[in-house]
């Protein structure tokens, strides 16, 4: 899919019919240091002839059918936070310049409908828009990540984030009812349904989820809404090895069953990166044990989640499975402790890493995985550092590699391709996958090529291809 002779460079008479269409908000022309046009970490710039900012569905959908027609491409933009490259598209020698069509003026919230456990928002509202309108309908749409304040919806369900409450509620294609979304020869697919059982034939929503903008523009979803937690009971706890950290998952759980909605892992490493550069965010127990895992509960009134998380974690000391331990006493308390837990990936930008890895296992790998990858790390690369850390209920890790104390990242840039390949490798030895949560973009387009299931990939292509057949629909991500 890597073929780009099918895709023209738009005309000014092209690019004049949509300021026309789309009015002076919504066509403009990019300005050299626009925002829209860099990624969080600033690994390269985008280009585009046009930024588009359609107002409605139906404005979209005119985009795309003038797009299709004239084999001009398109980028669709959302909160711009994807971590690989998804969000833009660089400027290639020879290459057509197409469109960046952001969502972000499409965002209003459709209807919320309590009764029926869902609400319906449009593309361009904040993930936090979204908990911010299932709290109005006096309930809980669960999703969490660290950029919700600024990610919106089209591109959290094109991407399929997963965030901190995977172990209990799913990644975001479980949260979500049905789509509306543009396809790729500006037709329009009419998704919205409050439903949980449908069965008539293929499913789209799943298709359109995490396909990365490749199949169509996500205009707008029907999101899954769950009751509100009336008590919660958090703990952070010193644990001997990750062996006993997913013993102690198993234990807690058979306690608590569903009503367990996270459970961390942390390496003293991410805390030590706070001491130095996030020093208000402290960890409650003292001194930093080596491994440390953030359990949460929650439930309903009178369901006692403070005691009964006591007496797991009481179970877990008999066990040997504990070493220490802290449980929140107020709410202040509670949010002390997941800020230790939020801030880490702050600490670890001001320490700028050499490689980053965002991968996943079967939780009965996990520490095996780690294990092999330490010594492979530091016989490739003596001195570095590891900060591992992430969702061991759901078995995704942020292995993320950083320089020696004093040496800044660049000193490894030789390196950064062998300690990715050693990363990788070793994940994929463990059955596990190099992308957890972030997807494909166009960082990892040659990792999907290496590890990628052959039948898988060709279905993909051929999916694309029919639906897609000029490739205009965010090209280079997923396939290059």
């Amino acid at each position: 899919m890597n073929d780009m002779s099918r895709l023209a460079a738009p005309s000014a008479a092209f690019l004049d019919g949509l300021r026309e269409l789309l009015g002076p908000k919504g066509a403009q022309d990019p300005e050299p240091e626009d925002p829209r046009l860099s990624e969080p970490r600033d690994r390269w710039r985008g280009s585009a002839a046009m930024i588009v900012r359609p107002a409605s569905t139906e404005e979209t959908a005119e985009v795309v059918r003038r797009c299709a027609e004239a084999g001009v491409a398109i980028t669709p933009y959302s909160g711009g936070t994807g971590l690989v490259g998804g969000q833009l598209r660089p400027e290639t020698p020879g290459g057509a310049p197409g469109l960046l069509l952001s969502t972000d003026r499409m965002n209003r919230v459709r209807l919320s409908a309590p009764e029926d456990d869902a609400v319906v928002v449009e593309a361009g509202v904040t993930l936090s828009g979204a908990q911010e309108a299932a709290e109005k309908a006096g309930r809980l749409f669960p999703l969490s990540i660290a950029s919700e304040g600024t990610a919106r919806i089209g591109g959290v369900l094109s991407t399929n984030a997963g965030g901190l409450a995977v172990l209990r509620y799913g990644m975001a294609r479980d949260l979500v009812l049905g789509v509306e979304a543009v396809l790729p020869d500006g037709s329009i697919h009419h998704g919205l349904k409050l439903l949980r059982k449908n069965n008539t034939g293929y499913d789209l929503r799943h298709l359109l989820i995490g396909a990365e903008g490749t199949l169509g523009v996500i205009t707008a979803a029907a999101l899954r809404l769950y009751p509100r937690p009336a008590e919660w009971a958090t703990a952070f706890c010193a644990v001997p090895s990750p062996d006993a950290a997913l013993e102690l998952l198993h234990l807690v759980r058979e306690r608590m069953g569903e009503t367990v909605s996270a459970f961390e892992l942390i390496h003293k490493t991410g805390i030590d990166f706070l001491a130095e550069h996030v020093p208000d965010a402290r960890h409650p127990l003292d001194p930093v044990p080596e491994w440390s895992v953030l359990t949460e509960a929650a439930s309903g009134a009178g369901s006692e989640m403070q005691a009964r998380l006591e007496a797991a974690l009481e179970a877990g000391f008999e066990a040997g499975l504990i070493e220490d331990a802290a449980v929140a006493q107020s709410e202040a308390q509670r949010a002390a402790f997941w800020q230790v837990r939020e801030s880490i990936p702050e600490a670890n930008r001001k320490v700028g890493a050499v490689s980053n890895h965002d991968v996943s296992a079967p939780m009965s790998k996990v520490a095996d995985f780690i294990r092999a990858a330490g010594p492979a790390i530091e016989a490739a690369a003596p001195g570095t550092r590891i900060n591992c850390f992430g969702h061991l209920g759901d078995g995704n890790l942020h292995y993320n590699v950083y320089p020696a104390p004093g040496r800044p990242k660049e000193d490894y840039d030789n390196l950064r391709p062998e300690i990715k390949r050693i990363v990788h490798d070793l994940i994929d030895a463990h059955g596990g996958s190099f992308s957890a949560e972030h997807g494909i973009g166009r960082l990892k387009v040659a990792e999907l090529a290496r590890y990628g299931d052959p039948a898988k990939l060709a279905a993909m292509r051929a999916i694309k291809a029919a639906l897609d057949p000029r490739g205009i629909m965010n090209p280079g991500a997923l396939f290059g």
